[in-house]
């Protein structure tokens, strides 16, 4: 519940004070995005497994993110960030697509 009001909070607030993503910061947000989007559907299946730990999640939202920052910037500075940035959606796609499958299992028993 709580998390649910955050992300409300969070919505509203952004709604209001419309901020703004500065230039340097725009190649590497939507990488962080589905990044911490694979933390989030690994939370929902770890929690409908029943092995959901709160510092294990915390711990994986903030280092995927990071890190697939990271490894687009090293892409970027090697001269193939577009590259690396396709093969990081790849990655985290898959990782996403295969939480869904399990989380729509455990829900709906297909």
């Amino acid at each position: 519940m709580i998390a649910a009001v955050a992300l409300v909070i969070g919505v509203v607030l952004g709604l209001v004070f419309r901020p703004t993503v500065p230039l340097w910061l725009e190649p590497y947000l939507p990488i962080a995005v589905v990044a911490a989007l694979d933390a989030v559907f690994g939370g929902i299946r770890a929690r409908l497994d029943g092995i959901f730990d709160a510092k294990v999640f915390v711990v994986s939202f903030i280092s995927n993110v990071l890190i697939a920052a990271l490894i687009v910037f090293m892409g970027d500075k090697l001269g193939v960030g577009g590259q690396l940035s396709t093969a990081v959606v790849v990655v985290l796609g898959i990782r996403i697509f295969g939480n869904a499958a399990a989380i729509r299992r455990h829900l709906f028993r297909a």
